[in-house]
């Protein structure tokens, strides 16, 4: 326990920011789990690329925060995107199949 009025400060501004990454970091992992259970319940085009939308908004929204690195926010969009476009065209195939 900081002793000096500074250091409690600045406990408290920690705790706070901790806090709020991590509320930031669940709801990605939210919005991201919802796209990958859309492309496992073979849902179709238009609500799948809603939900797209809005995960990529918040991994935007997080990595503009500082709370993800814009690399990893990249790395992740990049990842969900080519599970999207792996799906979507196996949709595309299927269709021209029938």
């Amino acid at each position: 326990m900081p002793n000096i009025k500074s250091a409690k400060k600045r406990m408290r501004q920690a705790e706070k920011r901790r806090l709020r990454n991590k509320a930031i970091r669940s709801y990605v992992k939210t919005c991201i789990k919802k796209v990958l259970l859309a492309i496992e319940a073979k849902e179709a085009k238009d609500s799948l690329m809603e939900k797209v939308r809005i995960a990529q908004k918040a991994i935007d929204k997080a990595a503009s925060k500082g709370v993800f690195h814009k690399n990893e926010a990249a790395r992740k969009k990049s990842r969900l995107m080519a599970k999207v476009n792996k799906y979507l065209a196996s949709l595309n195939t299927e269709g021209a199949e029938a």
